[in-house]
């Protein structure tokens, strides 16, 4: 350069994984860039200002390229022949880069990667995938082969040619190390081994600082869980053997940490060490994309903010660029089942409009001529090859939006794709005429791990599995009906009522093809019930018999937990709405197999994917699909902050422009305080209960108001005192217990005898 710049900013972009520096320094703390898409449809570059890290003279450019998902192993290949074992968009890595460089005197530079640039193909990173590992042979490293003043000479020119793929920039946040964690104990195991316990089940990967003799082979083995000797589990990470090796180079040290893969993990068995270790030798670094916190939640219950702590970390665990089921096994894919039902709990813990936006991107790229949406995003296969048009997975494609157009008041995420959202919808009648969605599906996964599912003593076998078709019935009418609303927010009137009119007759179609005279959905699980009553696809005159076969369906069970993924919530919110406030509660804190506080019991620091991932005296369930790291029975998250801190949306005002605040004490509950910055504002609630008095605290946002409704005897045993920060109030009824006010902002305290 013949000046320091008075500004460079340069644009990268990679087929593969890439690590790029300036003068040996990074631009910036992110990772795995430029993360997932479907690379055929379009790359993410990012951009970086590397004006201070540019000097007059001499620098160089250095990089490091992997296989990452462009040419890694992807997908679980164990139980699907169509996941490629490796190169799933292509082989070949390549590198983009273009420098923009302003010089003080005014004058313009650019710096294109081109066929002057030079490859090593042989640096020490000698193996690295997503889910196989890194392997790291220090012997291999070359030393200051990122400096400016390094002979290059003997390194071969690359090959470059002009690949035509489309380039866009990144608009989600990038993936970093967001947080890292002391190592909590190590010990030894039976076989000798050395293991080391992180504390939490995450996912990323560690620092490690190792000292042995040239040649040393230290090999690091992570998994989730132990069996019951103590002894590493990974017959759950099936083709992801999440092995990471290194070969010690001369000086017999090295302060090793991966940089091309990352694993879910709590434990690391390290092999090959000389010494007993110390436990400070390793910290685990906590990897995701970086969204901003908006959330917080903590109660009298210890249990439930162990719940809510594990709710979040399966939250960020699955963060990687796209929300993975798992951050473990040869999975990780985008299934979007998974997302219908934890997203409304994603936004009230993190900013999640850029990340959807991006995904919602993946998901478009993946929908067919005639309308049909994936199961997973990005979808590496051809237009409805494989993993297409499955119930309750490919609708997300329609909930994801109206929910972000309810967070964030993202219009446009509706107006500029309704017409992709319609080719869905018409296409499913098109095949479907009759209005039963039989026809034109993929693979009905159904409310997924349901009790059927559970391999446990005592439980039943039979009865808790919503029939196919009424099942794909119900997401049919729930995207019918928020298409319905996508119109009317969106001024198409004639829209508005021509899914109104189609929704009506999908619910005509329902019922009179599943639900009997007697008030009998097929299949008679309580899952059927939960469904048709959130959903509201039920005729008037049904809806009492709907909740009392919903209520009955416990008896078999014991009164226990028998819901899948989809159903679940669906329940919770059904019994608090429906004055069952005493059985959600009961559902939520009981420590009984199958709940969140079973696992809990077990020592779990995330969600589990199944309810019965591990049962005391049986072991493990089958290891093929057993995650301990999976968010999806995580949508519990929902009903806290909505029923125990009192934080609803009002779908009326987006954005949480007006919201309704009302909290629902129960359980064995005395206190819980909480907070969530919305798009509008920080709103903040908190109560506690004694000697049948109720105090609440709360805080509107400037320029928002909102609904609050207060647990109170009577009307007149229930007062609202702003402090000096307070606005207008108004009391507008009584309704079902509670005492109904209308607030401007400000901070206040509510009090009632209860």
């Amino acid at each position: 350069l013949k000046a320091k710049p008075a500004r460079a900013l340069a644009f990268v972009s990679s087929l593969g994984i890439y690590e790029i520096g300036f003068n040996a320094a990074k631009p910036d703390q992110r990772v795995l860039a430029p993360e997932w898409t479907d690379y055929n449809k379009r790359v993410q570059y990012q951009a970086y200002d590397v004006t201070e890290l540019l000097s007059e003279g001499d620098n160089v450019i250095s990089a490091q390229l992997a296989d990452g998902w462009f040419a890694g192993m992807l997908g679980p290949t164990r139980w699907s022949e169509y996941f490629p074992k490796r190169g799933a968009y292509g082989l070949d890595r390549r590198l983009l880069l273009q420098m923009e460089i302003t010089y003080p005197d005014g004058t313009h530079e650019q710096i294109l990667s081109d066929g002057s640039w030079k490859i090593n193909p042989d640096g020490p990173v000698r193996l690295a995938d997503n889910f196989l590992g890194e392997t790291y042979d220090a012997n291999m490293e070359i030393k200051d082969w990122d400096k400016a003043e390094f002979d290059d000479s003997s390194w071969e020119n690359v090959v470059s040619e002009k690949n035509n793929r489309n380039l866009v920039p990144q608009m989600n946040q990038p993936v970093r190390i967001i947080e890292t964690l002391e190592c909590r104990e190590v010990t030894k195991t039976k076989k000798g081994y050395w293991l080391f316990d992180a504390g939490e089940n995450i996912a990323g990967w560690c620092n490690i600082k190792l000292e042995g003799k040239p040649g040393d082979r230290i090999v690091m083995r992570h998994g989730e869980i132990l069996d019951d000797d103590g002894e590493l589990y990974t017959e759950n990470l099936s083709a992801a053997v999440q092995i990471d090796t290194v070969i010690l180079g001369p000086s017999g040290r090295l302060d090793y940490e991966p940089r091309f893969t990352y694993h879910g993990f709590r434990y690391v068995e390290v092999r090959g060490l000389r010494n007993k270790p110390e436990k400070t030798i390793l910290t685990a670094k906590v990897v995701a994309s970086d969204q901003p916190r908006t959330g917080s939640f903590e109660c009298s219950n210890p249990m439930l903010n162990t719940l809510y702590r594990n709710i979040n970390r399966s939250h960020v665990s699955n963060m990687t660029g796209v929300p993975t089921d798992c951050p473990q096994r040869d999975e990780r894919c985008g299934w979007m089942g998974d997302v219908y039902i934890f997203a409304q709990t994603s936004m009230y813990n993190r900013d999640m409009a850029a990340f959807y936006s991006k995904w919602m991107t993946d998901i478009l790229d993946a929908q067919s001529e005639r309308g049909t949406f994936p199961d997973i995003a990005p979808h590496p296969f051809g237009y409805e090859k494989h993993f297409t048009n499955a119930p309750g997975w490919a609708d997300a494609a329609i909930m994801l939006p109206w929910l972000m157009y309810l967070n964030y008041k993202d219009k446009e995420v509706i107006s500029d794709n309704f017409s992709a959202y319609e080719k869905y919808v018409n296409n499913i009648v098109k095949t479907n005429p009759d209005l039963i969605w039989r026809k034109g599906l993929g693979l009905n996964y159904g409310d997924w791990l349901n009790g059927n599912t559970l391999n446990a003593e005592g439980f039943p076998k039979t009865g808790a599995q919503v029939p196919s078709e009424v099942f794909s019935t119900i997401m049919f009418y729930n995207s019918v009906t928020t298409l319905a609303k996508m119109a009317e927010v969106s001024g198409m009137k004639e829209k508005a009522e021509e899914y109104s009119a189609l929704a009506a007759r999908i619910k005509e179609a329902f019922n009179k093809t599943f639900v009997s005279a007697d008030g009998v959905i097929e299949g008679d699980a309580q899952a059927c019930y939960a469904l048709a009553l959130h959903y509201r696809i039920f005729p008037e005159n049904m809806e009492k018999n709907f909740e009392k076969r919903m209520i009955d369906k416990f008896i078999p069970y014991g009164g226990r937990m028998n819901t899948g993924f989809h159903s679940t919530l669906c329940l919770m919110k059904e019994l608090s709405e429906r004055g069952y406030a005493d059985k959600a509660y009961q559902l939520l804190e009981t420590s009984e197999f199958p709940s969140w506080g079973y696992s809990i019991a077990q020592g779990a620091t995330s969600i589990w994917e199944r309810w019965d991932g591990y049962v005391k005296g049986r072991g493990f369930q089958g290891a093929g699909m057993n995650s301990f790291n999976h968010y999806a029975f995580g949508a519990v998250g929902e009903w806290m902050y909505e029923n125990i801190l009192g934080i609803h949306p009002d779908n009326s005002a987006p954005g949480f422009r007006h919201f309704i605040l009302k909290p629902l004490p129960g359980g064995s509950l005395t206190w819980a305080k909480g907070s969530f910055d919305s798009f509008s504002g920080k709103i903040e609630a908190g109560w506690k209960k004694e000697n049948g008095r109720f105090e609440y605290d709360f805080t509107i946002p400037p320029n928002t108001t909102a609904t609050v409704y207060i647990p109170a005897k009577r009307q007149d045993k229930s007062s609202i005192f702003p402090d000096q920060s307070g606005g207008s109030f108004r009391i507008t009824g009584f309704e079902k217990g509670y005492a109904v006010f209308e607030i401007e902002p400000g901070t206040y305290k509510a009090v009632s005898e209860i």
